[in-house]
């Protein structure tokens, strides 16, 4: 996919902060996690910020 543009990685790290036991291993969980705590209208972004949020997660747990 490329390199992350900078306002999705600070968008992730900032929510890992604040709700870090609402995410999981499961990219649709996250999905609905992160529209359920943001006001992210576009679903691209919505999508992008999730994906780094459960890349994130996963590489924690290994």
């Amino acid at each position: 996919m490329g390199i992350k543009p900078s306002y999705i990685k600070n968008l992730g790290e900032e929510l890992l902060v604040k709700h870090d036991g609402r995410f999981s291993k499961d990219f649709e969980e996250n999905k609905q996690a992160v529209a359920g705590v943001t006001v992210i209208e576009s679903k691209s972004v919505r999508n992008r910020v999730a994906g780094y949020i459960t890349r994130k997660i996963n590489r924690r747990k290994r």
